[in-house]
């Protein structure tokens, strides 16, 4: 078994952790975020965390009336012009928490007055020795370079304070049904195994998706560049329609996430658009409509929307490990890449 399938099939365990552990962390920081006035959310991070943090930008605004931007730290190192936020939470994500430039936009920001949370897996890490509050990821030692089960911890974070934030039990019932959900997930590895042969030629690949699921899109691109070495680009559905279709051509595998809720029909038409132009779909949705438009189809269970990304990432995943192995490479250590990446 590589370490990198081992991460993957922990990640129920590690979610369930997540909720139950962080919750009066939670609850706490909500309540200071009332306290203070907060006005918006800033979010610093970098790879795989970033892809976490578009899931904060459209969780946040759409379920707590919160708006997100994404921090660009060079502003604050580089450049040394750091904007003022002091009337915002200000977010660091970081599985090692070691990144100087994350760091360095957290502490400053923390001291314009800022409130400031460290989303980590590394409780003593220079993150979280800077930022005010803490929620660890609990996730144990990562050992592959790619991260998989810290990636769905940082998720169920950002869906614990939108929780806190909402003061609705309902929702907290839901987040805890997750778990089962990805559970679930796990269980198309044989068939996405048996897929990923016939894409082991693949040079090229478009991941589609739009709102909360943007960030899946990205976080499975992000994936199979790393473990398969794939070029592989994800954009919103409604950018792609803005230039990027005309580089479909025959056969070019396109995988999209498309899940039921506010954006599934617009989806679904845009990925008509795609399918008539030649795309090969792959596709992973808990929709008939969706599935049945695809050559690939990968089915995940119905879940709310606002928390789908933890469940529909699990079939990229399995996607990219297997893709990977197909090619006879070493998804436990991909070329190039070192498991702490510091920059500044």
């Amino acid at each position: 078994m590589t370490q990198t399938r081992k991460e993957i099939l922990e990640q129920p365990s590690v979610i369930t952790r997540v909720i139950e552990r962080n919750w009066p962390t939670a609850q706490r920081l909500a309540e200071a975020i009332r306290q203070s006035g907060i006005e918006y959310g800033v979010v610093a991070a970098r790879g795989t965390s970033d892809n976490a943090a578009y899931y904060c930008k459209y969780l946040l605004a759409m379920a707590n009336g919160i708006p997100v931007a994404l921090a660009s730290p060079s502003l604050y190192t580089h450049y040394n012009r750091p904007p003022n936020l002091a009337h915002s939470l200000t977010i660091g994500i970081s599985q090692s928490g070691a990144s100087t430039d994350i760091v360095r936009t957290v502490e400053t920001a923390r001291s314009q007055g800022a409130l400031t949370l460290a989303i980590t897996n590394d409780e003593d890490s220079p993150l979280a020795n800077t930022a005010e509050m803490v929620m660890p990821l609990l996730a144990g030692p990562e050992l592959a370079v790619a991260a998989t089960k810290t990636y769905t911890a940082e998720l169920a974070c950002i869906a614990l304070l939108s929780v806190a934030l909402s003061g609705d039990e309902s929702r907290l019932a839901e987040l805890r049904q997750v778990p089962a959900a990805v559970s679930e997930a796990l269980a198309t590895e044989a068939i996405v195994r048996q897929a990923a042969e016939r894409y082991s030629y693949m040079d090229y690949c478009v991941m589609l998706s739009r709102g909360l699921n943007y960030s899946t899109a990205l976080e499975i691109a992000l994936k199979t560049k790393e473990l398969a070495y794939v070029q592989t680009q994800a954009y919103s559905t409604a950018d792609f329609m803005h230039g990027p279709l005309a580089s479909i051509v025959s056969r070019l595998p396109v995988f999209s996430v498309i899940v039921s809720g506010a954006l599934h029909d617009n989806l679904l038409e845009a990925l008509r658009t795609v399918k008539d132009r030649g795309g090969e779909m792959i596709v992973v949705s808990d929709s008939d409509d969706a599935l049945t438009m695809a050559r690939t189809p990968f089915r995940i269970p119905a879940v709310p929307e606002w928390l789908s990304p933890m469940v529909a990432v699990i079939p990229g995943q399995w996607f990219a490990l297997y893709l990977a192995l197909s090619r006879d490479y070493d998804p436990d250590h991909p070329r190039a890449l070192h498991k702490v990446t510091v920059t500044f």
